[in-house]
């Protein structure tokens, strides 16, 4: 029989309805997928992402009164705050759009607007459904009112959303990648000059998969600005010894090593880790672009382990899931994906042999975890972008 239930679009667009919204701009804002180069964006590193198929759905309209009306149909909440008075909320699910307003301000004259938006993407997973709601947000408003933003001002602006509303202080990738993307691409990023180029990822004989470990982590109450500090504590000692170093981009392994005993030693692991993750990203996408699958997957684990010992982001779920990933013939390499301390891994596997990695990761699930699987294909969806309704 066919599937009557009705989509994410179909929900927003009766969610909005509900909330006397008349003619709304659509927009779909996707997740994130890291196939590798985690941690490594704030650090002015090389990054390996791309859009999924899951997204944010917004439905937006402009309002007479200076009156920004947000209602999350997840939450089935709905919070009202004058755009004079754009500030961070106890509810705290307001603050990215209300981030995203007061971050325009700054430089463009905006009005009123009403905003209904939802997603599928589970939150907390690592899929990124923080930076899909915060560029979906600013691409809107930029249509809304013709702004005539750039790419790189919403990246900004949806950046400094999440620095100044929800205290995170994440880097670049998760941003550019949603307002860059290309359908069946990664995107091979280098967060120092934001220069990048696609890496196809369509009939090449392999697919990603995601295994969530149903292990949700908030980055707020996480380790994860201590560990963008930790870095920046290591630039700053390194700074001393070795001229022109502004950032972890700056250092070479040799010099890291050279200069060992000036950084506290979890320091020096995670100086380790970001350098030798840079260096992991790009043999990774060149050998995506060879199809040399077997090196790609070797890479994977690589990051994994690093990710676990040098970084410690790991967790025991997600290095169980690893763990019997690579037990499973077909699989070319699995890690972590995202910033850790829970989330999904993301597996390289080959084409053929998808269904019985799903079998082999469900009985995984069951025996080791004892929970339900969760397991999906990870399509390399589009950028944000308008919805037209036919």
């Amino acid at each position: 029989m066919p599937n009557t239930q009705p989509t994410l679009l179909d929900r927003i667009i009766h969610s909005a309805e509900k909330q006397g919204l008349g003619d709304t701009l659509l927009v779909r804002s996707p997740g994130r997928v890291n196939l590798i180069g985690e941690h490594t964006d704030y650090n002015d590193g090389f990054v390996l992402p791309g859009a999924t198929g899951k997204s944010v759905v917004l439905a937006m309209a402009p309002r007479s009164d200076n009156t920004v009306r947000l209602h999350s149909m997840d939450f089935d909440a709905t919070c009202t705050v004058p755009l004079s008075e754009l500030a961070p909320s106890d509810m705290e699910w307001p603050n990215l759009p209300l981030g995203v307003a007061a971050q325009i301000q700054r430089s463009r004259p905006l009005e009123g607007f009403d905003l209904v938006y939802g997603a599928d993407l589970p939150r907390g997973a690592g899929l990124s459904s923080s930076a899909a709601i915060a560029c979906g947000v600013a691409f809107g408003l930029n249509h809304l009112f013709d702004l005539d933003l750039s790419s790189d001002e919403m990246i900004n602006i949806a950046v400094m959303a999440e620095h100044e509303f929800l205290g995170v202080k994440c880097g670049t990738m998760d941003q550019f990648v949603n307002l860059r993307a290309k359908e069946h691409c990664l995107l091979m990023l280098d967060c120092r000059d934001r220069k990048f180029n696609y890496v196809p990822m369509y009939d090449n004989g392999v697919r990603l998969v995601l295994c969530d470990s149903q292990v949700r982590r908030r980055l707020l109450n996480s380790e994860y600005n201590n560990r963008r500090a930790q870095c920046e504590s290591g630039v700053a000692q390194l700074s001393k010894v070795l001229p022109g170093v502004k950032s972890l981009r700056d250092v070479t392994l040799d010099a890291l090593h050279d200069h060992k005993d000036a950084l506290h030693p979890t320091v020096f692991g995670r100086c380790l880790f970001v350098l030798e993750e840079n260096d992991r990203v790009v043999t990774a996408a060149e050998a995506l672009t060879l199809k040399d699958f077997a090196t790609a997957g070797r890479l994977l684990y690589a990051s994994h382990e690093g990710l676990r010992n040098l970084y410690d982001v790991s967790c025991p779920e997600l290095d169980t899931l690893v763990e019997g990933a690579s037990q499973i013939s077909g699989v070319y390499g699995a890690k972590l994906m995202g910033a850790g301390f829970g989330g999904c891994t993301i597996n390289l596997v080959e084409k053929e042999q998808v269904g019985a990695f799903m079998e082999g990761m469900a009985k995984v699930f069951r025996d080791d975890l004892k929970k339900p699987p969760k397991i999906h294909m990870a399509a390399l969806g589009k950028r944000t972008h308008v919805v037209e309704l036919v």
